[in-house]
């Protein structure tokens, strides 16, 4: 997975069927058990997928709200449909991004 910045992930989010943006911080132990789920989403998924230190992106945080790390955004045709702060299990994300990606439409 990839470290993006904003732009990056505004390309990504505006020119694909689907994007993930993970964002967590170094320091946070939930955000360390989350980047190793994400990395096999990473894996499984056809989507882009990248990353980012919020600490670098606050003006990103602050338009979208972010309430903690880890979170995940899921983008569809250049909308955020999902925040995702509780990463229960790869099954879940899997299930979830599936399911925004079958029933999202713009």
């Amino acid at each position: 997975m990839n470290e993006w910045t904003r732009e990056q992930w505004e390309h990504y989010k505006n020119n694909n069927e689907l994007s993930l943006f993970y964002l967590y911080t170094p320091m946070c132990g939930t955000c360390m058990v989350a980047s190793k789920m994400m990395q096999v989403i990473d894996v499984l998924v056809p989507n882009p997928v990248g990353q980012a230190n919020i600490n670098y992106l606050e003006s990103l945080a602050m338009e979208y709200e972010i309430e903690s790390v880890p979170c995940l955004l899921i983008a569809k045709k250049g909308r955020v449909y999902k925040k995702i702060y509780a990463f229960q299990s790869v099954p879940f994300l899997l299930e979830t991004i599936k399911n925004i990606d079958d029933q999202a439409i713009m």
